[in-house]
């Protein structure tokens, strides 16, 4: 029997195996009985069935309001965030051919946060739509020049790595230094902008937030679902590929563009959440092999995975406190990095 199902459209295509199918059905399943988890519990807690029942139009209205109003739309942006960082390290990883590379680590987020202070203290009076654009920018800034400081006759990955180590590190400070020594802004604002630097999704809205960030995901993830195949060829070597057809550095220019663009987009309105990037590609390999046609998709739900359940327990573990879901990804990430760091010591 033939393992691998072929998708096929108009001008694109890509193969997965049946056994990343069953994962990506399982993975979807038990994130949608996340999603029904973390909107149930709280400082009220609402049973599973009665969740069901509001989704259907048939629970109690004060339910139904804390449901919809309060807590569904903090567990949609942690669905989005989550998978928009995975996603994001995964193309990333496949583009520099880098096991150790996030979005985070390397300072492209460090970037995107510093674009989102910069547009809080001083273009607070614009709309929350142009903040995205804000980030982007910021993260494509940072992106450049870790490029030009790590080029030298070709880039290592551990020299990538410790120089967006320390282009992350340099933005942070300059992000909080900023937000120090801005006398003008007003003390709200600036304390917006210190939760926002410890990765919290506390208090978004419907309006204001999924709205901003829903369009980033709905467009970038399926392009980068669809340009996934070019990283296959890619990671057979730049002469390989260009061997079969495939326009090297034009679909490396492409998935690097998305690759900044979602983390931005994420970190504009989840803030500094670190380390999803890195985790989740490498335990959607473990589960579905190298192939990116299956990484991406595994990724993407392991990413909103962990984020769900990170801001819940930052929710619901400390109440009536309620922690960044930042401090629980990275008490994660951290130890799993150094891990990633002393395996691939040899890689220089």
């Amino acid at each position: 029997m033939n393992n691998w199902i072929t998708i096929r459209g108009r001008k694109h295509s890509f193969q997965l195996e049946r056994r990343t199918i069953m994962m990506i059905i399982l993975l979807f399943l038990v994130n949608v009985a996340a999603v029904i988890v973390c909107v149930g519990l709280g400082s009220k807690t609402i049973t599973p069935v009665t969740v069901i029942r509001a989704f259907l139009g048939n629970a109690d209205s004060s339910d139904s309001m804390i449901i919809f109003s309060l807590r569904m739309p903090r567990v949609l942006i942690a669905v989005m965030v989550g998978s928009a960082l995975a996603v994001s390290g995964a193309l990333l990883q496949g583009i520099v051919r880098n096991p150790l590379t996030s979005p985070d680590i390397i300072g492209i987020s460090g970037g995107a946060s510093l674009g989102t202070v910069i547009f809080i203290l001083y273009f607070s009076h614009a709309s929350i739509r142009f903040m995205p654009l804000s980030a982007i920018l910021g993260a494509f800034a940072a992106a450049f020049l870790i490029y030009l400081f790590a080029y030298r006759r070709g880039i290592t990955p551990l020299r990538l790595v410790l120089i967006g180590i320390g282009m992350a590190t340099a933005l942070t400070a300059v992000t909080y230094m900023l937000i120090l020594t801005a006398s003008f802004t007003p003390t709200a604002v600036a304390v917006k902008a210190f939760t926002f630097m410890t990765g919290s999704i506390y208090g978004v809205s419907w309006e204001r937030d999924v709205a901003t960030l829903l369009p980033w995901i709905i467009v970038l993830l399926p392009i980068a679902l669809i340009y996934a195949r070019h990283l296959n060829v890619q990671e057979l070597g730049d002469e390989v590929a260009a061997s079969v057809g495939s326009s090297v550095q034009v679909k490396r220019t492409i998935l690097l563009i998305i690759s900044v663009a979602l983390a931005g987009a994420a970190v504009a309105i989840g803030g500094a959440i670190n380390f999803i990037g890195l985790m989740a590609p490498h335990i959607a390999r473990k589960l579905v092999g190298p192939s990116y046609g299956g990484v991406i998709p595994v990724s993407a739900l392991i990413g909103s995975l962990v984020l769900l359940l990170s801001d819940l327990v930052a929710r619901v573990a400390f109440i009536p406190l309620d922690i960044p879901a930042g401090v629980f990804t990275a008490a994660i990430g951290a130890p799993f990095f150094i891990y990633l760091l002393y395996r691939h010591r040899n890689g220089a």
